[in-house]
């Protein structure tokens, strides 16, 4: 490999962007943890986890005794009193009330007994929403990973696109000044310097569209990232590597099927719909709780105000029509589905598993083949511009090898960011990122 290849080769390696990179270049793990800080979407499945953290606890709780107090004042319109009327006598009483006006005040506590396996239902129903959430938050966080991650390699994708652009309208522009000299001597024809004109009129419009790519790129990022858009991000080319891409493929998948939080998910959602299934059932079922009490009641008549209780409660509901088993049936059925959701899931993911290992596969093995055409193609420009110079060579053929560079210095820098952006979409795949 000749000094300039290896030149280029180390450029392209480390130029994130068309700009020159800052001594403290960002991290693609740094574009994470402020993607993370900063993503709507992620704050709403942390929002959804705590939901689901406070419903659990609530169910819970159903299990505490619960107390419920009750007051209320009234005013009578007529005076009330006991009137006791017998053939031997007639008994009537004063005014039962004080003024017409009495005030009465309920205390009473209940705890469950017995209810059919509802409380115990719910917290089952509610322990997978808990954990649903939880792999949905792990799942959320993995897919705004991966997109910030595809913005990043877009940014240094097009950074390196300009520095192929400008390196051919340089190559050209030399290529130009020396057909423009022989030109000046008589030494070749003017259909050479056209062509020559056209070429590098060409090669300055791809650097135009390369430039404009890079900045829609570092537009699109700053948006991923909540920074400004006008704001020009340096990028460090190294990208995080994991361990996951060695390893067999059947390890890569069974490791996939038991990490991805789709599948949590999915799992989650079926186990809490068959929970509050059995719940719906259970509200068929007898009911017992222990009561006790106290009540305050204003009057004049009775011998005491103040009346403690305790007791057990029993409900049952014998008919409601068929509601609770129709929608117990409803959410088993719900239950099942999510299963089958889950069965396809499975296959989709194994399927995205061993796709992503083929195509990085096939990444490693263009890098290798671009690698080295990168070093035939800057080989074979430099002796055309000097078969060209001598007059051994035609401009066409000088103008097809700065092509052929140009070819193979992009064959190699897609090929090269193709192989980063596949580990990490491998390791998205396993559950990895």
């Amino acid at each position: 490999m000749s000094v300039g290849v290896k030149r280029f080769v180390t450029a392209a390696l480390l130029a994130g962007t068309g700009l020159a990179l800052q001594a403290r270049a960002g991290t693609l793990e740094q574009a994470w943890r402020r993607a993370a800080a900063r993503n709507q979407t992620l704050a709403a499945a942390a929002a959804e986890v705590q939901a689901a953290r406070s419903g659990a606890r609530a169910a819970r709780d159903a299990r505490w005794p619960s107390v419920d107090a009750q007051a209320s004042y009234s005013h009578l319109g007529q005076t009330a009193r006991l009137e006791v009327l017998t053939p031997s006598f007639a008994f009537r009483s004063g005014p039962i009330f004080r003024n017409n006006q009495y005030l009465s005040a309920t205390v009473q506590m209940r705890l469950p007994l017995y209810t059919g396996g509802a409380i115990r239902a719910g917290e089952a129903a509610a322990r997978d929403g808990l954990r649903g959430a939880a792999a949905v938050q792990r799942a959320t966080a993995a897919d705004v990973k991966l997109e910030v991650a595809e913005a990043y390699v877009a940014v240094l994708r097009a950074g390196r696109q300009v520095r192929v652009a400008n390196a051919s309208v340089e190559s050209l522009a030399a290529h130009r000044r020396d057909v423009q000299a022989k030109f000046a001597r008589h030494m070749v024809a003017k259909s050479d310097l056209l062509a020559a004109d056209v070429a590098l009129a060409n090669a300055r419009s791809s650097q135009v569209s390369a430039k404009n790519a890079l900045a829609v790129s570092q537009e699109e990022y700053n948006r991923l990232l909540g920074e400004p858009l006008g704001r020009v991000p340096h990028l460090d080319p190294v990208l995080p590597t994991f361990a996951v891409d060695r390893l067999p493929l059947a390890q890569l998948i069974a490791r996939a099927l038991s990490r991805r939080g789709e599948l949590h998910a999915l799992a989650a959602r079926a186990g809490a719909l068959a929970a509050r299934a059995r719940a719906a059932t259970a509200s068929r079922l007898p009911h017992l709780s222990a009561v006790g009490g106290y009540t305050h009641f204003d009057n004049q008549i009775l011998n005491h105000e103040n009346f403690s209780s305790v007791g057990v409660g029993f409900t049952w509901k014998l008919f409601d029509g068929g509601a609770a088993a129709n929608q117990a049936d409803a959410l088993r059925a719900r239950s099942r589905a999510e299963r089958h959701r889950l069965a396809d899931l499975r296959s989709r993911i194994t399927l995205e598993v061993r796709a992503d290992w083929l195509t990085l596969a096939a990444a490693r093995a263009r890098m290798q083949a671009s690698r080295a055409a990168i070093a035939q193609a800057q080989e074979n420009l430099r002796v055309s511009r000097q078969l060209y110079g001598v007059g051994l060579a035609s401009n066409t053929q000088v103008l097809q090898a700065v092509t052929l560079r140009t070819q193979a210095e992009e064959d190699y820098n897609n090929a090269t960011l193709d192989a980063a952006l596949d580990r990490l979409r491998l390791a998205y795949a396993v559950g990895a990122l």
